[in-house]
């Protein structure tokens, strides 16, 4: 099993930043791409950004491009979404999500074996 936390999350101003991290624990040898989904109150899950295992590959949904990086370090076992220019629609609670193939679709829900809790986002006009 593998075990994933969530933190960072906060209030923030828009077009203030925050940094979310995710610590992944247990079998994490067996984690290879790993995203962040958000979902706001009334809507589905969506997909944010995804991460390759090494870290080369990374993919982002277009309402973030260019705000938001995503990136990880392997050596600590460790994800984080870096956000910047955060508008209120990027208000929703943010799930790290872990893969253990190798992504097809980094946007599907299906490709993750693995979810955290969640971190809430709120961003004030």
């Amino acid at each position: 099993q593998v075990q994933l936390v969530e933190s960072g999350g906060g209030l923030v101003q828009a077009g203030g930043s925050l940094r979310l991290s995710c610590a992944t624990s247990g079998r994490t040898f067996s984690i290879l791409d790993m995203g962040w989904f958000r979902q706001a109150p009334g809507k589905e899950r969506e997909f944010v950004a995804a991460i390759s295992w090494s870290g080369l590959t990374t993919y982002y949904t277009d309402s973030v491009k260019g705000r938001f990086t995503i990136s990880r370090d392997n050596a600590k076992n460790m994800v984080y979404l870096q956000m910047n220019s955060l508008k209120p629609e990027d208000t929703a609670v943010y799930y790290c999500a872990a893969a253990t193939r190798r992504f097809r679709d980094a946007s599907s829900l299906d490709e993750y074996d693995y979810w955290g809790q969640g971190t809430q986002v709120t961003v004030s006009s």
